[in-house]
């Protein structure tokens, strides 16, 4: 899927299309997964009924802190200059 939902852009029949074909014969795609609720978290109590795929791992670009150090200095290289060309202007 890939999307956020939300008031200005819900649900619609596309987005439930591989649900539909997949109902029919109780098949699995990536975006789906199965429990099985005697072993894990209906018996062991933790009720965790939300819809998060346990299955698919969230890749998370991680930037290295050298950059982000640069990025930070050149931000306030670029504020400074800005501060500087409004002082002149008063």
């Amino acid at each position: 899927m890939g999307r956020n939902l939300g008031k200005t852009n819900p649900l619609n029949e596309r987005d439930l299309e591989d649900f539909i074909t997949l109902q029919k014969t109780k098949g699995e795609s990536e975006n789906s997964w199965s429990i099985d609720v005697q072993t894990q978290l209906i018996a062991s109590q933790q009720y965790d009924l939300s819809a998060k795929n346990p299955n698919k791992k969230e890749e998370v670009a991680l930037r290295q802190p050298q950059a982000i150090l640069e990025e930070m200095k050149a931000l306030d290289e670029e504020s400074a200059d800005i501060l500087n060309s409004i002082l002149e202007l008063i």
